[in-house]
């Protein structure tokens, strides 16, 4: 069960490289203004959300899920930390509709909400960490 232990936290942590950083080509999307940087990001942004970010997560549910049967854990935390879990898998999803968004030239965010929007996932991880680690409840 080490194995599966140490799949989760490897995926988790390709899942979240995604989740900080494809918000942060948003940024950087939203502010340019020519055809060839909008082109570029497109690229960087699709191969990151289907290449990395969705395996990511993918892996890190399925691993998780893994050691949530094979330990039979419970707990008021395990239940706090599969909803925020859930909440990501929103960010996500929402992260794949704002990427078709920018891919069809249909974004209408400015790259402050794009700043603003990146900083969702750090909230999550906190929150994750102390529940797995300090079990508070």
């Amino acid at each position: 069960m080490l194995w599966v232990k140490a799949c989760h936290i490897i995926f988790m942590v390709t899942w979240f490289a995604g989740l900080f950083y494809l918000p942060r080509l948003f940024v950087y999307h939203a502010m340019s203004d020519d055809k060839v940087s909008h082109e570029r990001f497109k690229i960087m942004e699709r191969k990151l959300f289907y290449g990395i970010m969705t395996p990511g997560g993918i892996l890190t549910i399925g691993f998780g899920l893994w050691l949530w049967l094979g330990y039979g854990i419970t707990g008021g935390w395990l239940h706090t930390k599969v909803a925020i879990v859930a909440g990501l898998v929103a960010y996500h999803i929402y992260c794949g509709k704002l990427l078709l968004d920018f891919k069809h030239n249909r974004n209408r965010h400015s790259h402050v909400y794009y700043r603003w929007f990146n900083e969702a996932p750090v909230l999550g991880l906190i929150a994750i960490i102390i529940l797995v680690e300090v079990k508070p409840f």
